[in-house]
Formats: structure tokens, sequence, C-alpha cells
């Protein structure tokens, strides 16, 4: 066991203020590191000692390791956690995190560096049983023939992916033979832009998919446990808008036998911490996509249906408290909804910095506002758009539905624009209400939006 008495939180925004409040309740000192932007933030106000890093632009604050690493040393902090993006799955900082005496709370370097790359992740996953999108056995050859052989084998359409990256970049959809090697090209040179590695493998194309993905917790020591699905399939462009817990439609058989493989899967890659599996979901059957070495934006809903605290969880692991929950101590009890609240305009997504001139928070039975934001913070053009989560929970889904659009009819927001019509507007629409959206519905319903 190491004890930890002071948290250097490596992040920003609701995430940090997440961290701190978590820490506040376990008796840990906390130190916030900020960009010269961000020195209004509320949880740098909050800390119990703060630290500039450097200039507004990531690369030069929140991207650099050994100004991370230094204010850590200056403050004699004892962990770092990493809260989501940034550094929080880089297996380079993990390692000096822990090389320079710190403790990283979240997975051990060597297994990010494997469920960082996704041919790897596949072909571990296959080992440990876990059910794959069928495709490449790892990355495309530069040889023509042999992709051509590869694609006819999964049967066309196919999607072509980066090995290195997420986020839609270095994606292309291949419908026909003939274009198969002009399109691997182009995603080799987006994924090469993007993230430095050229290199790309080819899976099936699921038409109508959803994206379900299980939450784990391991101590790295051979207990795990999963907390059940989320569905995130309402997304733009790759990009979550809506998140929920449980997933609809997924039966209780179904749950346990898909969180029983990813348990087994932790178990078998001596896994640390917080984790997601991600899987895209269609016709009754799981295909497993990647795993997210980090804690989630949407882990609150999660939280809401098994009272389970994951940043508090992630602490403990890391200090070598291990885990205290049981598999049967976990029960998925009501529903709980999350509409991520952006700074951008609601129909042209146009980030939307700024003066928050007025703000007002939700409130009422089972609402939950996750955010930094105050009357008064300017929103920095330099950073994601995302200023908070509003998470409603209700004894089932239509009551989180109906208590979600009433936290969103409450919300106030002025001086910016935020895409707070665009959550009503999903609220209110009949397919979403059903549960039978899918992962490109959100895009057919934008479309149908702008025509009216």
């Amino acid at each position: 066991m190491k004890e930890i008495k002071k948290v250097l939180i490596a992040n920003r925004g609701e995430i940090a203020l997440r961290i701190l409040r978590c820490c506040r309740e376990l008796n840990i000192k906390t130190v916030a590191v900020y960009s010269t932007a961000d020195r209004d933030l509320k949880h740098v106000l909050l800390a119990d000692e703060a630290v500039c890093i450097g200039p507004a632009p990531a690369t030069k604050s929140y991207l650099n390791m050994a100004a991370l690493i230094s204010a850590a040393e200056v403050t004699q902090a004892d962990a770092i956690h990493p809260g989501y993006g940034f550094l929080s799955e880089n297996a380079d900082f993990a390692e000096s995190v822990e090389k320079s005496g710190f403790i990283f709370i979240g997975p051990r370097p060597e297994t990010i560096r494997l469920m960082g790359s996704k041919t790897n992740a596949k072909a571990e996953m296959i080992a440990a049983g876990v059910p794959c999108v069928p495709g490449s056995e790892g990355i495309l050859p530069e040889d023509e023939a042999i992709c051509l052989e590869t694609a006819e084998r999964v049967g066309y359409p196919v999607l072509i992916k980066a090995a290195s990256g997420g986020g839609g970049r270095g994606m292309q959809v291949v419908r026909a033979k003939e274009d198969l090697i002009e399109k691997i090209n182009i995603a080799r040179t987006e994924a090469l832009n993007a993230f430095k590695d050229a290199s790309v493998f080819l899976e099936k194309y699921l038409e109508t998919p959803r994206h379900v993905e299980f939450q784990v917790l391991s101590d790295g020591a051979g207990h795990a446990i999963h907390l059940g699905e989320r569905d995130c399939s309402m997304q733009r462009r790759n990009q979550k808008v809506v998140e929920e817990s449980p997933a609809p439609g997924i039966t209780q058989e179904q749950r346990d036998e898909i969180g029983a493989l990813c348990v087994n899967a932790c178990k078998r890659i001596g896994y640390r911490g917080a984790g997601t599996f991600e899987f895209l979901y269609e016709h009754g059957h799981f295909y497993f996509i990647e795993m997210n070495t980090r804690i989630q934006v949407e882990h609150p809903v999660t939280e809401m249906v098994t009272g389970v605290d994951l940043i508090k969880a992630q602490i403990r692991i890391a200090a070598g408290l291990g885990l205290k929950k049981q598999q049967k101590n976990i029960k998925l009890r009501g529903h709980a909804i999350e509409c991520r609240i952006n700074a951008e305009h609601s129909r042209t997504f146009i980030p939307s910095p700024g003066e928050i001139k007025k703000y007002h928070a939700p409130g009422g039975p089972g609402i939950r506002m996750d955010t930094h934001i105050y009357a008064g913070y300017k929103v920095p053009p330099h950073y994601d758009s995302m200023i908070g989560k509003l998470i409603a929970f209700g004894s089932d889904r239509k009551s989180a539905i109906a208590r979600m659009r009433q936290a969103l009819s409450e919300m106030v927001v002025e001086g910016i624009n935020t895409n707070i019509p665009l959550q009503r507007r999903i609220m209110e629409d009949g397919v979403f209400r059903e549960g039978t959206h899918n992962i490109h519905y959100l895009e057919e319903m934008l479309e149908q939006w702008d025509k009216e």
C-alpha cells in the first residue's frame, strides 16, 4: 500500500473539478496545474496549490510532460491523475510519472501501450475470447494483391482505420473493389498527418450498429469487475453527444456474458484501474472495437445506476487498496442519461468561446450537473468545446428522459452559444425515445432539421 496524501490533477475543466471534489472527500490535498488561459478555472481557485505550467496552447502546457512532472516535484505530490484526453492514454507519460517516483492513477505503461495499438488490442481480445469485428490480421501490407484478397475475404463494405488513432481520422469506408487501394492510400496519409503513424488495418463495415461499451474496474492483481454497459450511439462525426446506462434492449444474459468476457480480458492483461471496452452492437451481436485505458467522459451515468464512485475507485486501486466490491454486489438500478453541453452553435457546430454573462444550473430529483462554468467565466478558444455534462436519473428510461427534458428547459447559459437546443431536440425525438437509434442516426436527424 502506498499512501496518497497529495494528488496533482494533470487536466482542466469539469473532469479536473470532479477529481478535486473526490480528493477533498478522501481528505487528499490537491495541486491544480493551469495554462495562462485557465487561471480562472473553478478547480484552480479551489485547489490547495496551483501551478502555471505554460502558455495557452495545449502542446506548451497540458501536453508538456516535463512541466507536469516538475510541478509534481515542486509541490511534493504523491500521485498524478490524468483525467481523460491530453496525456491520459500516453504510455510514455505514465512511464515517466512512475520513473520520477510518483504514482500514476491509471493502468501500467505497458498495458496502455498494448491497448493503444488497435491491432495488438484486437489480437489480445481474440485470444481472450472477446468477439471482434472480422477484418485483417494486423496492419495492411504494402502489397496491393494481399489487401484486395483480405477485403474480398471479409466482404464489402469494409472500413479502413488508422492503427494508432481515433476520433474518425484515418477512416475510410470502401463499398467497391475498384476504390480499395485509393482509399487505403488516403487513410494512410490522414493517419500519418494525425498520428505520425501511417499504418492502417481493415474491418468489416457494419451498416447500422449501435455503440455499446462496458465499464470495468480491475486491481491489477487478479480481481476485476464490470459495472454494466452504456449506450453512446448518439454521435456526430464519431463524437458522442448523448450517453446512457443501461443500454436499451440489452438483456441481463447478454450483460452477464459480455461483462464476464471483459473481466477475464482484464485479468489476462493484468489491467489496473478503470477502463472501458467499446463494442459495436448489431443484430444481437457484440464486436469489440477498442479499449479506453482511462476514465470516460460519460462515467457519471454508470455511477448513477451502480452507486459506485469511479474516481474514488481509481484512487483506491492506485494506492494499492484493491477493489472492495465483488461482482455479486453490482446491481444496475434505474436509468441514467447524460447530455454533453458544448460551447458551440447547435446547428452549425461552430465553437463559441467568450464570457458567460448569466448561468443557471438546473435542479430537481435525480439531476446532476458536472461543470466548471460560472457567471463571468470566459470560455477560452484553445480547447475542446465541452463546458459541462447534464445527467438525469430516473426509475426507468422514460422517467430519465422526462427529467432530462425538464432540466434542459430550466438550464440557462447566456453570452455564448450552446448545443442545449440540439439536446432538447434529441430528447423530443421519437426514434431516440424508442431507443431504436444507431450511430448514424444523429447525422440523419441533423439533415432533416436543416430542411425544416
